[in-house]
């Protein structure tokens, strides 16, 4: 039950949840995919909501007019953050993904410290901060979303104006021994502390959170409570929580069940006769541990020739900041590993692994993950990671096997039922993967089953009510999660 102790919900994110395009003279206005646009639609409907975002065109473009039309067809109001092209650069290009991005997700030297874009990264949260504090009143409840808008609580109580404003941080949170090398440590952490309530995808990541703010401030106290902890830091008070996104279990299943998707899964299977399929699925990026994946595929074959015809990598590559070198040479390599692997292994009538170098419309992706045996999930450092809950809601037929990083935020929900292992450990991979092959029917759709309801109890609507319960009656509940500690130890007993 969701609770409405506010006049209006004003969600606040980077993007708009939507895509605009100049088409026939005039802007078009697609509405976005996602759990999250699922998730927050209807509450928005029901209360005459707002979603704030960068529609995502320069400062010229003129689309208030297409974006109200699209407003009234949705029941809630998107306001557009016009940001001038030079902010844009430095603010999103630079300082969010030059600097928080990899900063975040432990690749420090992966950081371009400049000057210049942590002042376009304060210049735009103040620029939302003003939009906020005009669309608003203070009977709203502002949640804004990720690590663009780190500071933009702050921004909005410099003035006399208050809001009650939340905040949740999609990707990880490291630790002071990672995080503390940022320039601008104490302005990034007092800002956070300007919300009502922080929101992580995991314990682990609170608790990181924590340890900076006791590095930085000498009498921080804090009570723990199920997945809340109350945090006070000097003279700063706020409230943190656990609360692992997920995705719409419903709206997948269905999908899964369906003739369209059934077909197209039928086709898959007898291009891969006799064989069992390992996906993976990812954006292109270096924290999602591709070329560490394929090496794995490489030494398996090598070690196990047992698996030789027998097994097959889909490894679909979404395109991602093409334009960036780094980007383009990691696409490269695993190009190259691609090549590789394929010239040593192939033999007629079977292919080791099959790359495809494209987005994929929603039925393909689910067929994939009906037809796939196995999906090979081994991000280095991830958030949560919802392709490895999709592949479980979509495997309703209990057949398929996860194997999951121990690195990935769905680890600390699923790591009874996956197998967990350390993507840099290509061994313990290769050994993974030849345990998934040889697993009996019978143990396969008892950990899928349990995968499965797993999700489904806490889907995408459990992760808004309890964010916003929490956010309302600061009362915890219980969210199945295991600390780090926790998972790691079981991966011994498997």
């Amino acid at each position: 039950m969701i609770h409405t102790s506010f006049d209006r919900l004003v969600v606040v994110s980077n993007r708009l949840p939507v895509v605009l395009k100049w088409e026939h003279e005039r802007w078009t206005v697609r509405a976005g995919a996602g759990g999250l646009v699922t998730a927050l639609a209807p509450v928005l409907s029901r209360n005459g909501g707002v979603w704030m975002g960068w529609p995502g065109t320069s400062e010229q473009a003129d689309v208030h007019a297409p974006l109200e039309e699209f407003s009234q067809s949705q029941g809630y109001l998107l306001h557009p953050v016009i940001l001038q092209t030079e902010d844009v650069r430095g603010y999103y290009y630079g300082f969010s993904n030059e600097v928080l991005w990899p900063l975040l997700h432990g690749f420090h030297t992966h950081c371009n410290f400049k000057l210049d874009y942590w002042e376009k990264y304060q210049k735009v949260n103040n620029r939302f901060a003003q939009e906020i504090l005009q669309v608003t009143t203070e009977d709203d409840y502002v949640w804004v979303h990720d690590y663009h808008l780190m500071c933009v609580a702050r921004e909005i109580n410099k003035g006399l104006s208050r809001r009650k404003c939340g905040f949740f941080l999609h990707i990880p949170f490291p630790g002071p021994e990672i995080f503390l090398k940022l320039p601008w440590r104490r302005s990034i952490l007092g800002s956070l502390l300007e919300f009502d309530l922080i929101g992580f995808q995991t314990s682990q990541d609170m608790m990181n959170f924590v340890r900076c703010l006791e590095c930085l401030c000498s009498n921080t106290r804090v009570h723990t409570e199920q997945n809340l902890a109350w945090i006070a830091c000097g003279d700063k008070e706020v409230t943190a929580g656990t609360f692992p996104i997920s995705i719409d279990f419903d709206e997948f299943a269905e999908l899964a069940a369906s003739k369209e998707v059934s077909s197209r899964t039928d086709k898959l299977h007898m291009l891969h006769p006799d064989q069992q399929v390992i996906l993976g699925v990812d954006r292109l990026d270096y924290t999602k541990g591709i070329p560490q994946r394929l090496e794995a595929i490489r030494q398996a074959l090598i070690r196990f020739p047992d698996l030789k015809g027998k097994i097959a990598l889909l490894q679909v590559l979404v395109p991602s900041r093409e334009e960036v070198p780094e980007y383009q040479a990691l696409k490269e390599e695993i190009e190259r590993l691609v090549g590789e692997i394929n010239g040593q292994f192939t033999e007629p009538g079977w292919i080791p692994v099959h790359y495809l170098y494209r987005s994929l419309p929603r039925a393909d992706l689910v067929s994939f993950y009906l037809a796939s045996e196995m999906a090979l999930i081994t991000p280095l450092w991830d958030g949560m990671n919802l392709v490895a809950k999709e592949y479980c809601v979509c495997n309703y037929r209990e057949d398929g096997v996860l194997i999951l990083s121990e690195f990935a935020g769905a680890a600390s929900q699923l790591y009874s039922d996956a197998i967990l292992v350390n993507p840099y450990d290509v061994n313990a991979v290769t050994e993974a993967i030849r345990r998934a092959f040889y697993m009996h029917p019978s143990e396969r759709q008892s950990r899928m089953r349990r995968l499965r309801q797993t999700i489904k109890t806490y889907d995408i609507h459990f992760w808004l009510d309890s964010f916003l319960q929490a956010a309302f009656d600061s009362r915890p509940q219980e969210v199945p999660m295991a600390g780090f500690s926790t998972f790691l130890s079981s991966i011994d007993r498997l």
